[in-house]
């Protein structure tokens, strides 16, 4: 079995259990994404394809220290190791631990850059959707102005300037889309807006 099969089957399926704001197809989306900033660089795609797949996998036991069970999860893989050296395990496992968006210091190697950046899915409406849809999933007690106080409160700590989201790549399609997202929610009302949106369609009765 080649390294992408025993991922594809192993590991990716994992991910549909998970809240809806880490399933399949968030982690396709980090790889796919990964692999287009990982062009033209001198690095392993393997090692950034896996990084990628294994990003989240920690997200069963919490999402706190999710970046440090991903990590111990990849370095306990038994199997990665017929594919890469321990001295790769421990980059990729590195790589996982410094993705997560509050990390106080930029990522330790070329790989954790990577997957950092590919991690922020810097589109407006994508934030709004998995942040409201985080809040019902994980909050359910709240209701609709609670959901509101927390949606507001999650997007000025990471998102507004000066959150804690940091951007690795200076100059890039994320930096410009994070600049343009701040003006947006910067505007009367609009956080509101965008709530009440996501909010009635998720909650709709179908």
């Amino acid at each position: 079995m080649q390294l992408r099969e025993y991922i594809e089957k192993n590991i990716l399926p994992r991910y549909e259990g998970y809240d809806a704001a880490h399933r399949l197809d968030h982690i396709g989306a980090v790889i796919s994404r990964s692999a287009a900033l990982a062009e033209g660089q001198a690095v392993d795609m393997d090692m950034v394809y896996t990084i990628a797949a294994y990003h989240d996998l920690g997200i069963c036991e919490g999402r706190e220290l999710h970046h440090l069970t991903s990590a111990r999860m990849l370095r306990g893989d038994t199997n990665l190791r017929k594919w890469f050296s321990e001295a790769q395990i421990e980059t990729m496992a590195q790589a996982v631990e410094d993705h997560r968006a509050s990390a106080k210091s930029a990522p330790r190697s070329v790989y954790g850059r990577i997957v950092a950046e590919a991690d922020r899915e810097i589109d407006a409406d994508t934030i709004v959707r998995r942040t409201v849809q985080y809040g019902l999933d994980n909050y359910p007690q709240y209701d609709r102005e609670g959901q509101l106080r927390r949606f507001k409160e999650h997007i000025a700590e990471k998102y507004a300037r000066g959150g804690y989201l940091k951007i690795w790549i200076p100059g890039g399609e994320n930096d410009l889309k994070l600049k343009a997202f701040q003006s947006e929610i910067e505007q009367p009302g609009a956080l509101e807006a965008m709530f009440g949106y996501w909010y009635d369609k998720l909650t709709a009765v179908k």
